[in-house]
């Protein structure tokens, strides 16, 4: 599967199915500072992705 991170660059995965949380670990990303969007929608981190799969990541951020 594909992964576009918000700095432009795209990483690949290929450990076969897995969750976003488990691809985000091992792209050495923290699922909570992060979301994950698939076709524009946004995507839960317990979602299962598959080979041909392509999602965005979106760093989150917040202050006071």
């Amino acid at each position: 599967m594909k992964i576009h991170l918000q700095d432009g660059t795209a990483r690949t995965f290929e450990g076969g199915p897995a969750t976003v949380s488990r691809v985000l670990l091992s792209l050495g990303v923290n699922p909570v500072e992060v979301i994950a969007s698939r076709d524009g929608k946004v995507i839960p981190e317990d979602t299962f992705l598959g080979p041909d799969d392509e999602i965005r990541i979106i760093r989150v951020s917040h202050g006071g």
